[in-house]
């Protein structure tokens, strides 16, 4: 990574493998919705690769057949009642996330959170753990006919929330849809390598720019 990272005005991130480590407890629901309808379960590093396109998606991948299988809306449903309760059982900011936030904050940059987690959970958990620093939290369906990521609505809705614009923005996450985000977004997308996917996933889906600690974000 470059000694040298660009300070931006506005800062757009994702939310899980971003900010938080959410992956026990995603894990820990997706494990039992399948217990209550007699289904294989997985293992963290499996739910891991799962991840990262919203939790319809993620059942999707975790449930035998997807979402062909005749039991599917039951197990997500149970699922998705499970994690609202249990989201913040282990889940916590990775080391260093509350300290950027702040040094960010401080130095008057805007910061927006935009999830395909359900809008509620990206709420609950800003709320919970950023509520000085994020100004606007935007989950999955946050209004009428805008699309999740890696469709650029959440993105541009961002903007309007924080009344800005996109130009001296940029957006972090750890996957391939957080590039696929940013681009689709036009904007200029930085890694982080201590989320969901590590960096030779990462460069193959076209990464450039790396954050190997969220300090590094901060670096002029």
């Amino acid at each position: 990574m470059q000694h040298t990272m660009k300070q931006y005005n506005t800062y757009i991130f994702d939310l899980d493998g971003t900010l938080l480590d959410t992956l026990d407890d995603l894990a820990a629901a997706v494990n039992y919705a399948l217990r209550q309808y007699h289904m294989p379960e997985h293992t963290r590093d499996e739910v891991r690769q799962m991840v990262g396109n919203g939790v319809r998606l993620l059942m999707v991948r975790a449930v035998p057949d997807g979402d062909r299988n005749p039991l599917f809306e039951a197990v997500f449903n149970t699922f998705r009642e499970y994690y609202m309760h249990h989201s913040l059982d282990t889940t916590r900011p990775y080391d260093g996330i509350p300290e950027l936030l702040g040094e960010l904050h401080h130095r008057g940059s805007r910061i927006a959170v935009v999830s395909n987690k359900f809008y509620a959970a990206t709420r609950e958990l800003c709320h919970h753990f950023f509520p000085d620093t994020v100004e606007v939290a935007i989950g999955e369906h946050e209004a009428e006919g805008i699309r999740k990521k890696p469709a650029p609505d959440t993105v541009m809705e961002a903007f309007r929330q924080l009344d800005v614009e996109k130009e001296d923005a940029v957006y972090v996450g750890d996957s391939d849809v957080d590039l696929q985000t940013a681009h689709n977004s036009g904007l200029p997308c930085i890694s982080v390598l201590w989320g969901f996917r590590d960096r030779s996933f990462l460069e193959a889906h076209g990464a450039t720019t790396f954050a190997r600690k969220p300090e590094e974000i901060l670096k002029e």
